[in-house]
């Protein structure tokens, strides 16, 4: 029997076995994710990092107005606590309570409006700062964006200034103030009570119950009857053969006794004053009474005074001086023993005399 041979299989050595070198990736492979990456750490990144710090800063602001807004609205407590107790100790406390709610509305109202135009002005500026941002990063050429934007405004400037013209009254109206909700005012051609106040137009409610919208860049001058303080006003004449010091000691009397009447009483700031030969005509002479009230409460402690003053009068026996008016007739006069045109024709008698005087009282 032949022997098997048996091949012996090689032995595999470190000499043997070649060295295993570093492993080399296709270029393409390293390259693209690079390239991605150094691009989204240029432009895209800094775009979007333009927009979070322009969400932040429009965060910020609005929340710092809305802040303002809050403490004008709500600080504003303690102001009115301390003037109520002003107005109380100087017996217009009720008066106060009454034209509270007023103010407040005013002042909420003239607050947010306020707040409302410096958010959207915040919002504006931001936009614009993160536009102009991201077009810089980009490299955006807006030569022609900026030319045709400048076309429109011009083109909108023209066609709405008085658009422009009422909200620019209208804020510069809320910021000084001149009126607000529940004022009595005179506008010029509307007078009465303002119940809205916008930053393009003004509501006002007459007395005959007619709402006027009256846009704020038309309106020219504006008279507040009733902001801080009114004052009531009642003028009366008396005939010239009165004693004037003791008519002016008996209106200065009655006029006194309002002080402690339970419900006009609250309502003044001051002491009536009376003040006599105002005015003086050959027919009468003027007495002016003056009294400093709460806002918009003149006209009932007016109604108050003349009814007191009236009474006063007639007790005392003191008349009012009548409003008298003269007419002054001319007639033609014909020689004597010659009828007049006018009697020729009436187949009358002549009469003598130049002018006839009428009288007659009003």
């Amino acid at each position: 029997m032949p022997p098997l041979l048996i091949a012996a299989a090689p032995v595999l050595t470190a000499a043997t076995v070649p060295a295993a070198g570093p492993v080399r990736l296709a270029p393409d492979v390293v390259e693209v994710p690079a390239r991605w990456f150094d691009w989204f750490l240029g432009a895209p990144l800094q775009s979007v990092a333009a927009v979070a710090v322009g969400v932040v800063v429009l965060a910020l602001a609005r929340w710092l107005i809305t802040r303002a807004v809050r403490s004008v609205v709500q600080g504003g407590a303690r102001v009115r606590r301390g003037a109520r107790r002003l107005l109380v100790s100087a017996r217009v406390g009720s008066a106060a309570a009454e034209s509270d709610q007023l103010v407040v509305a005013r002042r909420v109202q003239r607050a947010e409006t306020m707040g409302s135009v410096l958010r959207s002005s915040a919002a504006f500026l931001v936009a614009v700062g993160v536009l102009t941002a991201i077009a810089n990063i980009n490299d955006w050429d807006l030569g022609p964006v900026l030319a045709s934007a400048g076309v429109v405004g011009v083109a909108l400037g023209f066609g709405a200034q008085t658009l422009v013209k009422d909200f620019l009254a209208g804020i510069f109206m809320l910021v000084e103030d001149q009126y607000g909700v529940g004022d009595v005012v005179d506008l010029g051609e509307a007078s009465g009570t303002v119940e809205a106040v916008g930053l393009r137009v003004t509501q006002v409610r007459d007395l005959s119950g007619t709402l006027w919208y009256v846009r704020n860049g038309e309106i020219l001058r504006v008279g507040n009857k009733t902001q801080g303080w009114s004052r009531a006003l009642v003028e009366l004449r008396v005939g010239p053969d009165q004693d004037v010091e003791h008519v002016a000691g008996l209106i200065r009397a009655a006029a006194a006794s309002i002080v402690g009447d339970e419900t006009v009483g609250p309502m003044l700031l001051d002491e009536p004053e009376v003040t006599s030969f105002e005015d003086l005509t050959g027919e009468s002479v003027m007495i002016r009474t003056l009294v400093k009230t709460a806002p918009s409460k003149q006209w009932e402690v007016q109604r108050e005074l003349r009814s007191r003053i009236r009474a006063t009068l007639v007790a005392e026996g003191v008349a009012l001086a009548l409003p008298r008016r003269e007419v002054l007739v001319e007639r033609d006069v014909a020689p004597a023993g010659e009828p007049s045109a006018s009697d020729a024709s009436a187949g009358g008698t002549p009469r003598t005399g130049a002018r006839q005087d009428q009288s007659s009282t009003g």
